[in-house]
């Protein structure tokens, strides 16, 4: 089986990096960064990830845009996860009424968790 693909967008460079080795430890293969949403957007047509975990603070447009945009272009591709330094409650329905398949908390972010809201049902 093939190793999971992921772009990991996020406007500190700190925790892109973190987030990487974590992730790689745990089984991901990341394929790409973007540290701002235009180049996110662009880096998934480059990179064809088979997950975009997303930050929703980001200096140009917010993770809740750029979800909607990645899901304009192919619903299905990739899958989407938000992620903040905020917990889910602080954005009310915002993540339910996105199309991201989840969210979670940059605390809670480890491959496994990851993997698990990838497998699983979407959060709606």
């Amino acid at each position: 089986m093939s190793r999971p693909t992921i772009l990991l967008v996020d406007d500190h460079a700190g925790f892109r990096a973190t987030a990487r080795r974590m992730l790689e430890q745990d089984g991901w293969t990341v394929v790409g960064e973007a540290h701002d949403a235009s180049t996110a957007i662009a880096a998934v047509a480059a990179l064809i990830p088979d997950v975009v975990l997303l930050d929703i603070g980001l200096p140009d447009i917010d993770g809740f845009a750029v979800a909607a945009r990645l899901a304009a272009v192919d619903p299905a591709r990739p899958d989407v996860v938000l992620v903040s330094s905020r917990d889910r409650e602080a954005y009310g329905d915002r993540v339910d009424a996105s199309p991201a398949r989840g969210f979670i908390a940059k605390g809670d972010l480890d491959g496994p968790a990851l993997r698990a809201m990838i497998d699983g049902a979407p959060h709606r």
